[in-house]
């Protein structure tokens, strides 16, 4: 049967108002602090020209990744300016290069992968980066505790390439540190960037969504040690998945750079759809002590957190739910 040209404009029309309903939702109620005098709150709302938040329209499910072939990462620690303890000593060129045993954040997670089903190559070098194709061989890509300019133009590209094809991003502590003057990446981030911190010290986890993969079996509230990242700007459009109790913090959440943090509502931990991709971020993972086995108040939690994030970004769980 001839379909008449009109209908197939109609058709067109209304898939196009579709896109635009999704792109341009409203921020959900959770990612709204009316109310909260602290922080940076008036810095307007960004757009990234992207479909983002929680609706899973954003999601590109384009079939590049078949669970039959098993679920594999690649954690990409590459450092352009201060470098965290929890890394270790600068790792060697290439893939999989030979670990040391400071770089204890990269065997922890490699442990996480042998326990859990999923497997984990790892680099610093940003050739192994360069290209989508490259990309598509692993599930997800974790920027752990990465550091400024730590991409160059051909690996910004791959990893957006590699999102727009529905790919997973995990961004763990310094992430929030990372490519500060590449909009698209603030807003793969959430619409948020690492601004300042106060001191290491100790302070009070809250989940805020128990539903979540990440938060599953967790505590409501447990206890923990970080810097307790401040943020600009503030996260908008994604679900909220746990917070710092500010009040539970001995030195307060002011940062070195004056920041007086967020109040009521100070995140750790989040999630959402990003131009076509998968993205679930978390602030925490500071202390050395949090990736090793010597003994700190709320680590294995942490880990188990974190393991919840990983398996959702990657299939293995649901995401962002």
């Amino acid at each position: 049967m001839r379909i008449r040209r009109s209908t197939l404009f109609t058709a067109a029309l209304s898939a196009a108002a579709a896109a635009a309903v999704v792109t341009l939702a409203a921020p959900t109620s959770a990612s709204i602090t009316a109310g909260n005098p602290k922080g940076a709150t008036e810095l307007g709302d960004p757009d990234y020209g992207v479909c983002r938040g929680v609706d899973p329209r954003c999601y590109h499910d384009w079939g590049n990744f078949d669970p039959a072939k098993g679920y594999r990462i690649l954690v990409y620690t590459r450092t352009a300016g201060p470098r965290h303890a929890h890394l270790g000593t600068t790792l060697g060129p290439g893939l999989n290069p030979s670990l040391n045993d400071n770089n204890v954040a990269v065997k922890a997670v490699i442990k996480l992968g042998q326990e859990n089903g999923f497997a984990v190559d790892y680099t610093e070098d940003v050739t192994q980066l360069a290209s989508a194709q490259t990309l598509l061989k692993y599930n997800a890509v974790m920027f752990l505790s990465t550091t400024r300019d730590a991409l160059d133009d051909g690996a910004q590209t791959a990893l957006r390439q590699y999102i727009r094809a529905g790919g997973g991003f995990i961004g763990v502590h310094n992430a929030f540190g990372t490519e500060y003057n590449w909009p698209w990446y603030e807003g793969l981030l959430g619409n948020a960037n690492f601004y300042d911190h106060g001191s290491n010290q100790p302070g009070t986890v809250e989940v805020v969504d128990k539903h979540d993969a990440s938060t599953e079996g967790l505590p409501k509230r447990w206890n923990f040690t970080d810097e307790w990242y401040n943020l600009v700007p503030f996260p908008t459009k994604v679900r909220f998945l746990a917070r710092v109790d500010e009040k539970t913090m001995p030195q307060g959440a002011r940062g070195n750079l004056g920041h007086p943090g967020h109040g009521s509502d100070h995140p750790v931990s989040w999630c959402q759809y990003y131009d076509g991709g998968r993205s679930w971020v978390t602030t925490l993972g500071h202390d050395v002590k949090a990736w090793t086995d010597e003994p700190m108040e709320g680590d294995q939690y942490f880990l188990q957190h974190l393991l919840g994030g990983i398996k959702s970004v990657i299939g293995m769980a649901p995401f962002c739910r």
